[in-house]
């Protein structure tokens, strides 16, 4: 890694772009680098709330979406955070981009009162017939006119839960990307992120910018939106779109054909051996066949 950028100010000096040593100090005017500024995109989709009753709709392919409850998606929250905190720590612009119909608009909304600066509504009625591929290519064909330094997205979706969206659209804009991201911080050269493996193990790795990461849950502690932020939230632009301006096809390569609730059933299963081998067996079944702990 090369020097460190230096400011000299009136005999203060100041590290940037996240070199060990950073203050932010501020004369008047805030002293950053502007190379250490980034636009960030935040691709954020709405779902269902977790506790809501879900039915199969008459067709069995999807979901009957009256009377639901929607919420921000639980891993696309924690992406916004990300954004968020890299903002403060770096200057830049955060900007959430979202696809649905008329109602996405609350969970916008909601982004932007966090704190994003503007938004994007992909406005289209049928993302449910859309695939993977589908998805992220309306959301590539939004994000690239944007040329951000960063484009964050969930792990995946706590509807499907397909965890492919956000590494396809990396590759359609042709960005290095990484997964499993619980942070990211701003280098000289880049970007130095940290990656969940299995078993508690964890990855530290470097990427150039610009690039493509999907964060994991628990990385940051969530905020919750300010009285100030909801109201700032009123006036900040949300610029509206269609597929068919986006030029986007809706023909998915991959068909969902049918959708039903899981059957409900009772099982005992014995455990052999004495206490501490039945226990060891127990936790070994919650955390990779239960997958609770």
């Amino acid at each position: 890694m090369g020097r460190p950028t230096v400011l000299v100010w009136e005999e203060w000096s100041i590290e940037i772009c996240g070199i060990p040593g950073l203050k932010n100090e501020t004369w008047g005017t805030q002293l950053f680098a502007e190379r250490c500024r980034m636009k960030i995109i935040v691709a954020i989709k709405q779902v269902p709330e977790r506790d809501a009753q879900v039915r199969v709709d008459a067709a069995g392919k999807w979901i009957d979406e009256s009377g639901l409850q929607w919420a921000l998606n639980e891993s696309d929250a924690y992406a916004l955070e990300e954004a968020l905190q890299l903002k403060e720590k770096n200057g830049g612009e955060v900007v959430v981009v979202s696809a649905g119909p008329e109602r996405v608009g609350t969970t916008i909304r909601e982004a932007l009162a966090k704190g994003a600066d503007r938004a994007i509504h992909i406005d289209c009625d049928d993302l449910g017939s859309r695939d993977a591929l589908g998805v992220a290519r309306l959301l590539a064909a939004a994000v690239k006119p944007e040329n951000a330094d960063l484009v964050l997205t969930g792990l995946q979706s706590e509807d499907l839960g397909l965890g492919q969206t956000g590494v396809i659209v990396a590759e359609l804009l042709g960005l290095p990307h990484s997964t499993l991201i619980l942070q990211v911080e701003k280098t000289e050269t880049g970007l130095k992120v940290k990656r969940e493996l299995e078993e508690g193990w964890f990855q530290t790795i470097e990427l150039p910018t610009p690039a493509a990461l999907t964060i994991q849950s628990g990385g940051n502690k969530l905020r919750y939106a300010t009285l100030m932020g909801i109201k700032k939230a009123r006036t900040k632009e949300v610029r509206r779109v269609t597929a068919a301006e986006l030029g986007v096809d809706g023909a998915p390569v991959v068909v969902l054909e049918r959708i039903a609730l899981p059957q409900k059933q009772k099982t005992t299963q014995m455990l052999p051996g004495n206490a501490k081998e039945a226990a060891a067996a127990l936790v070994e079944k919650l955390k990779f066949e239960a997958r609770v702990l």
